[in-house]
């Protein structure tokens, strides 16, 4: 009788993601997307997990971010913790969130203490001021991004106009329209509308 041999798995494509090789790697990652955040974290957390060290596929990354902010607390924080779990377990978890919130941690704390003297000087006021503008324009080109998977499913964008606009424009709160919108989601995710 013959041995069966196992099967060997598919090489995967040289340009498909692959998650961090090790708990360091994992650190330095989530460090520099914390490193680089200024105005907001999205934007950076893209690029890196996405374009630069192609962790995740842009999908992927946007089922991560609408998974966590559907959660309570930062979005790119809860989603260190939800990668981190998910490649290395509890210490994934804890060295993800870590790496994304020591150096913000140091800075903002310097920062809060010039500021406190500082805050009534017409420069300060002004530097505030555009590192506001630039945050929102970070924000706005980050959910271009995270729309592309979007584009060849019209339900998905009927939803989502549909959810800014009544959160946006009609005021509605955000507790009341999440769970319809998932809902609405979920339904056409079954019927392979999204």
């Amino acid at each position: 009788m013959s041995e069966a041999t196992p099967e060997q798995a598919p090489t995967p494509p040289p340009d498909a993601p692959r998650p961090p090789a090790s708990l360091a790697e994992l650190f330095w990652g989530f460090t520099t997307i914390g490193a680089r955040a200024f105005g907001g974290v999205l934007p950076w957390a893209h690029r890196v997990m996405v374009e630069e060290r192609r962790w995740l596929a842009p999908a992927d990354f946007a089922e991560v971010v609408a998974l966590c902010q559907f959660l309570p607390g930062p979005n790119i924080g809860n989603a260190s913790i939800v990668l981190g779990r998910r490649w290395f377990g509890l210490a994934g978890a804890a060295t993800a969130f870590f790496g994304l919130m020591a150096l913000p941690f140091i800075w903002v704390f310097a920062l809060a203490l010039l500021y406190a003297d500082w805050a009534a000087h017409p420069v300060v006021r002004a530097v505030v001021t555009g590192v506001g503008i630039a945050g929102g324009g970070l924000f706005v080109g980050t959910a271009l991004k995270l729309a592309k998977p979007l584009f060849s499913k019209p339900c998905g964008i009927g939803l989502a106009a549909a959810t800014f606009g009544v959160i946006a424009i009609e005021r509605v709160s955000l507790f009341a329209v999440l769970p319809v919108a998932a809902l609405l989601a979920w339904f056409a995710a079954r019927r392979n509308l999204l």
